[in-house]
């Protein structure tokens, strides 16, 4: 259920066990988290962030939890996916101890999703758990990353494997916060956005042909998105937290996109999450079609959008290249969802109509690759 006020929409995740939490959608709530952080009960509450979004915003969270009477500080990391990896877990984990973060305090992850997804593991880990605080500043972590517990860095073997379910007390996404984003992070996190009307919510999807350009410009279209998309995926969480089954098909897409990124060593200058999720999303539904699931002609409106919106959709766009169709199998099998040594994807029978497809045959998956890098 989405709750308005004057102010934001809030989203309600109704976990068992005293775990439940909220998340507030709207702008300018940066500058009123003090109070709402300090409602936790802590007396610290410690930003970790990467240095970009401490130019931007470090200053302002700190006043406002400082003015609610909490003990803050600041734990900055280099901005970019590199940073989900062991050494800067290890130098997160030791700035929270510096600044003396106890079993009763807080960790505030401030940032995208790579910052939401290292700090929320290094509060997960840290004296055995600590609760934090999610104020995700991408449209991306606004919309996906942020909500649902996932916490993570990655490994040379591939993307979040390494991690742990931690869910947070509290989300804070400030929309405001998207107006200092660049066209290019706009544009990934739309490709989470769409992902969820390709999953179950063939309405959303047609909404999202018709409002993108909303949702870029600011106002009302940006706080429904948001707002949608989190309702959807808190619904998919608390029926599956620890992606026993349905969650996973919050991965439509994932299998191919996390491949890409390992291939291009998670070098942003290339390719940042969510363009590999689009030409994921792409090729997700271009594989369903000719395993005879969907009908070509919505695999074609599916690239047809993102490709509008400005994404990419092909493997030929991955700057620099993505290898051979066996290096891109072979990083598939390092997946999560791989089972058995057996390969899972997320399919689709149409548009909002996905489902897990385990076991799929590893040549016939060769074989689309092959296609899909002589195409174009």
């Amino acid at each position: 259920m989405i709750r308005h006020s004057m102010s934001h929409l809030t989203v309600h995740v109704p976990l068992d066990q005293g775990r439940a939490y909220d998340i507030l959608i709207g702008r300018g709530l940066i500058d009123r988290a003090g109070a709402r952080v300090a409602a936790l009960g802590a007396r610290a509450a410690v930003i970790v962030t990467d240095e970009t979004v401490a130019g931007l915003y470090g200053a302002r969270l700190r006043e406002a939890l400082e003015a609610a009477g909490l003990r803050s500080g600041v734990v900055a990391v280099a901005p970019g996916e590199a940073s989900k990896s062991y050494a800067t877990y290890a130098a997160v984990c030791d700035g929270l101890l510096a600044h003396k973060v106890e079993r009763g305090d807080l960790v505030v992850a401030a940032g995208g999703g790579v910052v939401g997804d290292l700090a929320g593991f290094a509060a997960a880990t840290l004296r055995r758990g600590v609760r934090f605080v999610q104020v995700p500043t991408t449209l991306l972590a606004q919309v996906d990353s942020s909500v649902g517990g996932k916490t993570g860095i990655n490994s040379p073997h591939g993307k979040n494997l390494i991690g742990a379910f931690h869910q947070p007390r509290l989300v804070l996404a400030d929309t405001s916060t998207l107006d200092t984003l660049s066209a290019r992070e706009m544009r990934a996190g739309y490709a989470e956005v769409a992902k969820y009307g390709l999953i179950d919510d063939a309405g959303f999807f047609d909404w999202c042909e018709a409002n993108w350009r909303g949702i870029f410009d600011g106002g009302a279209a940006r706080d429904d998105a948001v707002a949608a998309c989190c309702r959807a995926k808190a619904g998919v969480v608390v029926r599956d937290e620890r992606e026993d089954g349905e969650r996973a098909l919050l991965n439509l897409g994932h299998t191919f996109g996390h491949a890409l990124e390992r291939l291009t060593a998670y070098d942003s200058a290339r390719l940042v999450h969510g363009e590999g999720v689009a030409i994921g999303l792409a090729l997700a539904f271009r594989f369903s079609a000719r395993l005879g699931l969907c009908a070509g002609q919505d695999a074609g409106r599916v690239a047809n959008h993102l490709a509008m919106v400005g994404l990419p959709t092909t493997l030929q766009a991955v700057p620099g290249g993505c290898g051979s169709a066996e290096a891109l199998l072979e990083a598939m099998s390092q997946d999560k969802k791989v089972k058995d040594g057996a390969l899972t994807f997320i399919l689709a029978r149409g548009i909002g109509q996905s489902f897990i497809a385990p076991g799929i045959d590893g040549a016939e998956v060769r074989a689309f690759l092959e296609d899909e890098l002589r195409a174009g």
